[in-house]
């Protein structure tokens, strides 16, 4: 059955464009759950800021590469994503390597 931790790194495929960094490094994903036996994987993420012009390609490759998983998982068959802006992302939300690689100390 799928993992949290599997669905978190098919998400470290997902790149900011803007930032070069992942978005589960970066602190976009709050929350991961997989419900109904691994049919469903529930993601509630967030963006840096609301006017995000990446935000729609960033969502939808999000949502591909959590999808992708079932290719080897056959029992997935929705992945829902969930834009929120609570709490409102800042930089002390990025892994210590993320904010060491852009100089956030």
């Amino acid at each position: 059955m799928i993992t949290e931790e599997m669905v978190r790194a098919a998400l470290r495929n997902v790149i900011d464009p803007e930032i070069g960094l992942d978005i589960v490094n970066l602190g976009l994903i709050y929350r991961v759950d997989v419900l109904d036996d691994g049919r469903t994987v529930d993601i509630d993420m967030t963006l840096t800021t609301p006017a995000c012009p990446a935000g729609p390609q960033i969502i939808d490759q999000a949502r591909r590469e959590v999808h992708a998983l079932a290719d080897v998982y056959k029992s997935l068959e929705d992945v829902k994503i969930n834009l929120v802006w609570t709490p409102f992302w800042n930089p002390s939300l990025m892994s210590e390597d993320a904010r060491e690689e852009l100089g956030f100390y």
